[in-house]
């Protein structure tokens, strides 16, 4: 699922509009109506903007990662309880 899809789902489970992105960003309404549904080629710090006016963050996750993390956030685990896993050494910069 791509960034922006990802926004639109967070402000959907929100209820928030685009009124009130824009009044927590100071971007105008059409301009958050465009980055959330991808037609323009938004700034980074933008699209760091509304996630954080969404209460979420943007996290870069090395690839090789990525299935431990999609296990980790469906709640199934491996190994001992008591050795971090990856994503947990990775997150907290060990």
């Amino acid at each position: 699922m791509k960034v922006f899809e990802q926004l639109q789902q967070r402000r959907r489970e929100l209820g928030k509009t685009l009124q009130a992105l824009s009044d927590l960003t100071a971007m105008s309404v059409p301009q958050v109506s465009n980055v959330l549904s991808g037609k323009v080629d938004s700034r980074l710090s933008t699209v760091e903007a509304l996630a954080d006016a969404m209460d979420v963050s943007l996290v870069l996750i090395p690839k090789h990662l990525l299935p431990e993390l999609a296990r980790l956030l469906s709640g199934k685990t491996i190994g001992p309880d008591d050795v971090p896993s990856t994503v947990d050494r990775l997150l907290q910069g060990a």
